[in-house]
């Protein structure tokens, strides 16, 4: 459990950690190696710990570098706490095809004995979803939102459901994602930010690719936030809106920064 410097949620929680991804923008997989211990695998079975790993006196928060590993010994870290929202593990993609149901599942009953907050998960692989809610896995209670990673007009993120809260990361925006279908289920909340860090060819947005998703969420009244990163990029005031529902102080309408 963590404060976040996400500035769409109020806190992180990483009961699974990794990926096999291979996304070349991938803050994730810098943090997991920085942090391993210099006990970085590429291969091997996915891992789960009852227990922490100690490495030199200290927990070691990626003890496999960015392997999936699941830290069961990180679940019920916020069932005492104050509600709040958050996001469910920011350093791995939960719903990647090589992870068990039952590490999901477990993580899903762990949420729902901590009912006083909002969940936030996020996915590049929004079909895991639609396999899970077929399965009867998926909750739909009313603070589970399940989000749809894109960063372009290639990217899946359809829906398939209104019984499911669901939400949009355009993060990093790397192309002008194009209009959405007039006639298709709208997310609830779009998140839209650039690229950080200093990879080689780092993409820079285009002020009008933003420009569009700005107008059309204003048009079909879906709520915008658009993340610190874009600020220096996009020349007006970033809206940082949220979702009535995932308003924790009860705040209203739009946010500027």
């Amino acid at each position: 459990m963590k404060k976040t410097k996400i500035d769409w949620a109020e806190s992180s929680w990483n009961p699974v950690t990794g990926c096999f991804h291979d996304c070349p923008y991938c803050y994730a997989r810098n943090i997991a190696r920085r942090f391993s211990g210099g006990k970085v695998l590429k291969f091997g079975i996915r891992t789960v710990l009852n227990d922490p790993v100690i490495i030199s006196g200290k927990i070691s928060p990626y003890p496999y570098g960015f392997l999936p590993t699941f830290h069961k010994y990180r679940l019920g870290e916020y069932r005492e706490k104050k509600g709040r929202n958050i996001f469910v593990c920011s350093m791995s993609d939960l719903f990647g095809e090589w992870v068990p149901d039952e590490w999901i599942k477990d993580i899903f009953e762990d949420c729902k004995a901590a009912p006083q907050h909002n969940y936030l998960f996020l996915t590049k692989n929004p079909e895991r979803y639609i396999e899970l809610a077929k399965k009867g896995l998926l909750p739909s209670d009313d603070n589970f939102w399940y989000g749809s990673s894109v960063t372009g007009p290639k990217d899946f993120y359809t829906w398939f459901s209104k019984d499911y809260h669901w939400f949009l990361s355009v993060e990093p925006i790397l192309a002008d994602l194009g209009k959405m279908d007039s006639d298709a289920q709208k997310p609830e909340w779009i998140i839209v930010g650039a690229e950080t860090g200093r990879r080689r060819g780092k993409v820079i947005p285009a002020p009008e690719w933003i420009d569009k998703i700005r107008f059309q969420c204003a048009h079909y009244d879906i709520p915008l936030f658009m993340k610190s990163s874009l600020a220096g990029i996009y020349p007006v005031p970033l809206i940082q809106e949220f979702p009535e529902k995932l308003n924790r102080k009860g705040e209203t309408g739009a946010g500027v920064c």
